[in-house]
């Protein structure tokens, strides 16, 4: 089987690698039918490393355009949602990126959707905001539920928590993923001989070094809004918009592209062809790669695209959408 997926919000790609290895886990094929993001430098990575240039701002993406496709795929951009109503529906959503998708899905009917949001989207506007977007996929007669993921818990050494929504068109059963992987140790992702211009100046290093003991393994020292320094043997999550500085290798250092793009999972075979500061940008909007990997795993599972299924899914093919009570409210 070949699953033929879409891949909107694309950024440099973050949901399509960990699709891709998700059905090469399972044994099955995987195609990227269409992609697109508005931001030129992302496109430019994503070029390099797939062969294919997005197409751009989604709004201009008529439904004709967009081929058909089993999975649906979508980080879509953390602006805010205030202007989202109190009605049900489309004009919950209108103005916002979230209406291109539910646009789409509503055209295509892909057989599975899987979206990426920062961990706030569950608690804006207290929990309205996801309440709504949620009943908006529902109204589209997708069965739907969410999790709060965390990279830590999937072997990276970042703490990134994000909100994942699942839906499927027809009744499946689905295990969210729930074994913590083994975190990989911060050394293994850190570079040797890294240049000189990613150090911090010694004025930043001897306030970071009076707020924060050194520790005898390496750390990562964060600095939060209050100017408060911590040290933990992992990073805290990498910001698009941050300070240069809010996050030090030992207290010395900016992480280097190649370490920035290795804590969201991303191979040393992605291709590194804009400057830092682009690359800074785009990992911090990047999507943890083998979370992606875990949740597609089990999407496959649910669907029974594989030949292999595994033991759960056969002991509860009886059983509607997913293994958790909160999808019952959308169902």
């Amino acid at each position: 089987m070949v699953v033929r997926f879409i891949d909107l919000f694309c950024g440099i790609g973050g949901f399509r690698i960990g699709t891709e290895q998700a059905c090469a886990n399972r044994g099955i094929e995987a195609a990227c039918v269409f992609s697109s993001d508005i931001d030129e430098a992302a496109k430019t990575a994503y070029a390099a490393n797939f062969g294919e240039i997005p197409a751009g701002d989604i709004r201009e993406v008529t439904v004709t355009q967009v081929p058909d496709h089993d999975l649906l795929l979508a980080g879509f951009p953390c602006q805010p949602f205030s202007i989202i109503g109190a009605s049900r529906g489309f004009e919950d959503t209108r103005g916002t990126l979230f209406f291109e998708i539910a646009r789409i899905l509503e055209s295509k009917r892909p057989s599975v959707f899987v979206l990426e949001n920062v961990k706030q989207l569950a608690g804006h506007d207290g929990g309205r905001t996801l309440d709504r977007i949620l009943r908006v996929l529902s109204d589209l007669n997708y069965n739907v539920d969410y999790r709060v993921l965390n990279a830590l818990d999937f072997g990276l050494p970042q703490k990134r928590e994000r909100v994942v929504i699942v839906g499927f068109r027809e009744p499946h059963f689905m295990q969210w993923p729930v074994t913590p992987h083994r975190m990989q140790p911060l050394e293994a992702i850190l570079e040797q001989d890294v240049p000189e211009r990613f150090y911090a100046s010694e004025r930043i290093r001897s306030q970071r070094t009076a707020k924060c003991e050194r520790a005898n393994h390496r750390t990562i020292w964060h600095e939060n809004k209050s100017g408060h320094v911590s040290a933990y043997p992992f990073s805290c999550a990498l910001r698009a918009g941050a300070s240069y500085n809010y996050l030090l290798v030992d207290g010395e250092r900016r992480l280097t592209p190649r370490e920035m793009l290795r804590l969201q999972g991303f191979p040393d075979t992605f291709q590194i062809v804009v400057p830092d500061h682009a690359v800074r940008r785009q990992a911090g909007n990047a999507v943890p790669v083998p979370m992606v990997c875990s949740v597609v795993e089990r999407v496959i599972d649910a669907l029974r695209w594989a030949d292999h299924v595994p033991h759960y899914v056969d002991k509860a093919r009886q059983q509607l959408v997913f293994a958790m009570e909160p999808a019952r409210a959308y169902e």
